[in-house]
């Protein structure tokens, strides 16, 4: 550790050209090199002077400067099925917000292809692997976080045994807004629930480590006086570490539908969030007491708004449909805007906009 810090600090003392970027990979774990890029870059005066990169998020420290004015920040996640050629991308997301997409043909994706997509995930150094390879690869990622990762976040001992039990509860709650008292108690197991404080600090520690994102429930403004429901959605940040967590193979999603819808919903949550991203996006979930639920609100900063169903069959548009008139609806347009566009994204199928408005859409033709 103190040669690598050795070595970067050098780095950050070096002339700027012809040098120009500099990367310092896994950053955080040596953060005291922030303030010293910082002060490098000030002193060279000229942007693009490094590109700091990590697996996780630092601790907080209150003597590390903010870098405001200096700094600008991405978010890395797994890639997209347009990203590993899985989708052709014929609708993209900037034609659905400009509430124009081409009627397109089926992109020939099966349910057993969908399946082995999710068990694949979008991890580059795994797609011209095989797919069992591929599926160890996500078994022993989660391993090492399990065993080794975790305690290093906080530098704080973290139980391996329960934290694996609270990753399989996470799989099998993939894309539910599962309560914290229902996660503990499943990895608390016949020993009963664990502390809410434990697995608080638990996940916050596996979302600084960046293996689960939530979905945040969005708050528009209603035009009646339904009231929001404000838990968020439980995701991994790639459906393959939902199957991994839990010991699932392809096959095995094959076997249990209602479980592979939930986790292509989080595929096309992390699609959706991709593809969102360079245009200001977010993506989120709604969710009130009159019993409408929405399973994705993909926001721009513009303020801007889509809205989005996820059904894995086709025989299901019908329906997703119907709901999505009927939230939209609901939203006072005045205060929060019209939708840009409604949608249901399925497994397969032809792409098209339907009579009422509503555009359908196979995860095989989505893209940016």
């Amino acid at each position: 550790m103190g040669a690598f810090i050795v070595v970067a600090a050098q780095a950050c003392g070096a002339a700027s050209a012809p040098h120009a970027p500099r990367l310092l990979d896994e950053w955080q774990v040596a953060p005291e090199l922030w303030n010293q890029v910082r002060r490098a870059v000030d002193a060279a005066d000229q942007p693009g002077q490094f590109l700091l990169t990590g697996s996780a998020v630092p601790a907080d420290d209150a003597s590390r400067h903010t870098g405001a004015g200096r700094f600008s920040f991405l978010r890395m996640r797994p890639m997209s099925l347009f990203e590993t050629g899985a989708s052709s991308g014929a609708v993209s997301l900037h034609q659905l917000f400009a509430g124009q997409a081409p009627a397109v043909a089926d992109p020939g994706l099966s349910v057993r292809d969908l399946s082995a997509l999710i068990a694949r995930g979008g991890w580059p150094a795994q797609q011209d692997r095989s797919l069992k390879a591929a599926s160890r690869a996500a078994r022993d990622y989660l391993e090492q976080v399990r065993q080794v990762d975790l305690s290093r976040v906080g530098d704080r001992s973290r139980d391996p045994v329960r934290v694996g039990t609270l990753l399989r509860s996470l799989g099998r709650h993939c894309a539910t807004e599962a309560k914290l008292s229902t996660l503990a108690a499943d990895a608390g197991g016949a020993d009963g629930p664990l502390d809410a404080r434990t697995v608080t600090d638990y996940l916050q520690a596996l979302e600084r480590l960046m293996v689960i994102e939530d979905q945040p429930a969005w708050a528009p403004h209603l035009r009646s006086r339904a009231r929001l429901r404000k838990a968020p959605k439980r995701h991994f940040v790639d459906p393959s570490l939902a199957l991994a967590a839990t010991g699932a193979s392809a096959e095995r999603l094959l076997e249990d539908f209602e479980w592979f819808g939930q986790v292509f919903e989080s595929l096309v949550i992390r699609d959706l969030r991709v593809l969102s991203q360079p245009l200001g996006g977010e993506v989120l979930h709604y969710r009130d007491d009159y019993g409408i639920e929405v399973d994705a609100i993909v926001q721009l900063h513009d303020g801007r708004w889509g809205a989005v169903e996820i059904k894995l069959g086709e025989g299901q548009v019908d329906a997703a449909a119907t709901n999505l008139k009927r939230f939209a609806e609901q939203i006072d347009s005045e205060r929060s805007g019209s939708p840009a566009f409604l949608a249901v994204i399925c497994g397969k199928g032809y792409g098209y906009r339907r009579s009422d408005g509503v555009f359908v859409v196979p995860v095989g033709v989505l893209g940016p």
